[in-house]
């Protein structure tokens, strides 16, 4: 089947604007492209396109809200950068079974990786960042007395 009508399959009856999952899985990408997925799926955060003989990603539409991307046992070789400018949300990734031969290829995703936590990140005093250690040593000194009791008591 090829991924046009598993997609209109998918969508059963609905519209979408209304999809948050879309799983494409074992069906036939023409010259190893995606087809009938376009800016229209808003909502989508969950697609899987394992085993679908895809090879480029230069069509994958922009989609804000997609947090999780499989696309094991493809052909994929490189061309992830697109993931990062169009899937800016996405926090799991499965590539597994590709043909990605180094790591210069993947290094696009760490960039991706590296802008979210940036953007998260506040600025942190010494003070506060002392407090913060002080306290995990605290947990963890406690925690250890704990364990410490649990044994003994064990003997």
């Amino acid at each position: 089947m090829e991924m046009k009508k598993k997609i209109n399959m998918e969508l059963k009856n609905r519209a979408p604007e209304e999809v948050t999952e879309l799983v494409l899985d074992n069906c036939l990408c023409v010259n190893g492209e995606i087809e009938g997925l376009n800016d229209t799926f808003k909502e989508l955060e969950f697609l899987s396109m394992a085993n679908v003989e895809l090879s480029s990603l230069a069509r994958l539409p922009s989609l804000n809200k997609l947090r999780k991307l499989e696309l094991s046992d493809n052909i994929i070789s490189g061309g992830l950068e697109v993931l990062a400018e169009k899937c800016p949300n996405l926090t799991y990734l499965n590539l597994s079974g590709n043909k990605i031969k180094d790591l210069s290829t993947v290094e696009a995703l760490m960039e991706m990786k590296m802008r979210k936590t940036r953007t998260k990140m506040k600025p942190v005093h010494r003070k506060d960042m002392k407090r913060r250690k002080m306290r995990m040593r605290m947990k963890l000194a406690q925690k250890w007395e704990r364990e410490k009791r649990r044994w003994a008591s064990h003997t």
